[in-house]
C-alpha cells in the first residue's frame, strides 16, 4: 500500500481546532451498550489479560450490552502464528464469547489509509523524517529527560510551521504523525469510571504521535480510534496500563469527527517483581483444558478485580454471580 502524498500537509498546524470541553461521555437513555475486548495475538492468554476479558465481559453483560472481540494484529512482526485461534478458544472455555464476528486490524489497512487521508487534508498530519536515534539526540541537546514509563516526546522537527511549507526540508518521509494541540489548549482532562478525573499534557507528555510507522505498519493509536469508531463500541474496559493513551486517543476521535466513548481502566495484575504480568516477562499461559481450572482461573481474575468470594461450583454459575456483583453500573 503506497504511502499518501505529504502534498496535503500544508495546511497551518497552529490551527488545529479546538479541544472540546471536558465532560464524562455519557450515551444517551435507551442506547445500545457495545464493548469489546482486543488481545494482541503475541501468545495465549495468561492471568492478567483474563482479567481484563472478563472486566469488558462482565460490564457488557452487566448492562445488558453486546460484547465483541477484537484480534490487534496490526503489527505483525510480534504475532505469533496461531495465537489468535488459541486467544478465541481460551476465552470460550471460559465462557466468554463474542456476540459478532472477530474482526482483524491486519486486514483493514484501506480504512486506516482514508483515516489518515482525512487527517491529512484537513492539515491535521504531517510526514516526519526523523529516525528514533535523531528524537533521542535532540533530547539531550535541549536537556530533556525521559521518563522512565514515559514518552519519547516528539520535538516537532518535521512539524510544517506555516502553509506552504514543508516541514522535511528536503528529507524523505518516513512516518507519518498527528498534530497535538500546544500550550494551554494542550491540557487534556478526561474522566474514567473508576480512576475518576484525570488529566494529560498532550504537547509536553505525549508530542505529536505515530500514525503510520516507518516500517509501512500502521501505529496502534490510530487503529484502535478507528476500529472503535467502525463496530460503534460505546464503552472501552481494558487494563489500567493503557490509561494514558486515552488522551491522544480522543484527540483522534476530536479530529475525525467520531463518538467518543466511555473508559474505565481495570487494576493490573503484578508479578512478583511489582511489575505488570506480561508475556513479555514469561507470564505463563492460562490452563483452561478442564472445568476445575477454568473456574479457578474465573475466581482469581474475579478476585484481582475486587468482586467478592462465592462458592459457585461451575464456570457458568460463578459468571452468572459475577454479573450480579459487578460494581460498575
Amino acid at each position: 500500500m503506497a504511502l499518501p502524498s505529504h502534498q496535503a500537509t500544508q495546511a497551518d498546524m497552529s490551527r488545529l481546532p479546538a479541544p472540546p470541553a471536558a465532560e464524562a461521555p455519557t450515551p444517551p437513555v435507551g442506547s445500545r451498550y457495545i464493548g469489546r475486548f482486543a488481545p494482541s495475538p503475541t501468545g495465549p492468554l495468561h492471568a492478567g489479560s483474563l482479567v481484563a476479558a472478563l472486566a469488558s465481559w462482565l460490564d457488557a453483560r452487566a448492562h445488558g450490552g453486546q460484547w465483541l472481540v477484537r484480534i490487534e494484529d496490526v503489527d505483525t512482526p510480534r504475532c505469533q502464528p496461531g495465537a489468535d485461534q488459541t486467544i478465541l478458544r481460551q476465552l470460550a472455555d471460559c465462557g466468554l464469547h463474542a456476540d459478532g464476528e472477530v474482526i482483524y486490524q491486519s486486514r483493514r489497512g484501506e480504512a486506516y489509509q482514508r483515516a489518515l487521508d482525512q487527517l491529512l487534508a484537513a492539515g491535521h498530519a504531517y510526514p516526519c523524517a526523523c529516525t528514533r536515534a535523531e528524537i533521542a539526540a535532540e533530547h539531550a541537546r535541549l536537556g530533556w529527560v525521559k521518563p522512565r514509563h514515559g514518552e519519547l516526546v516528539y520535538p516537532g522537527t518535521c512539524r510544517p510551521s506555516a502553509p506552504g511549507q514543508d516541514g522535511l526540508k528536503g528529507r524523505p518521509a518516513r512516518a507519518w504523525r498527528v498534530a497535538v494541540p500546544q500550550g494551554p489548549q494542550a491540557f487534556w482532562p478526561w474522566h474514567d469510571r473508576r480512576l475518576g478525573d484525570q488529566q494529560q499534557a498532550l504537547d509536553t507528555e505525549v508530542g505529536d504521535f505515530v500514525a503510520r510507522r516507518a516500517d509501512g505498519l500502521w501505529a496502534y493509536q490510530l487503529a484502535v480510534v478507528v476500529d472503535d469508531a467502525e463496530q460503534g463500541i460505546t464503552d472501552i474496559v481494558r487494563g489500567e496500563d493503557l490509561a494514558d493513551n486515552t488522551p491522544r486517543q480522543q484527540w483522534l476521535q476530536h479530529l475525525l469527527g467520531v463518538p467518543p466513548p466511555r473508559y474505565l481502566h481495570t487494576p493490573l495484575v503484578l508479578d512478583a517483581r511489582g511489575e505488570k504480568l506480561s508475556k513479555q516477562h514469561g507470564a505463563a499461559a492460562l490452563q483452561t483444558h478442564t472445568s476445575g481450572q477454568v473456574l479457578q482461573a474465573l475466581k482469581d481474575a474475579g478476585a484481582a478485580l475486587g468482586l467478592p468470594t462465592t462458592e459457585a461450583g461451575t464456570p457458568s454459575d460463578w459468571l452468572a454471580q459475577a454479573v450480579n456483583a459487578w460494581p460498575f453500573r
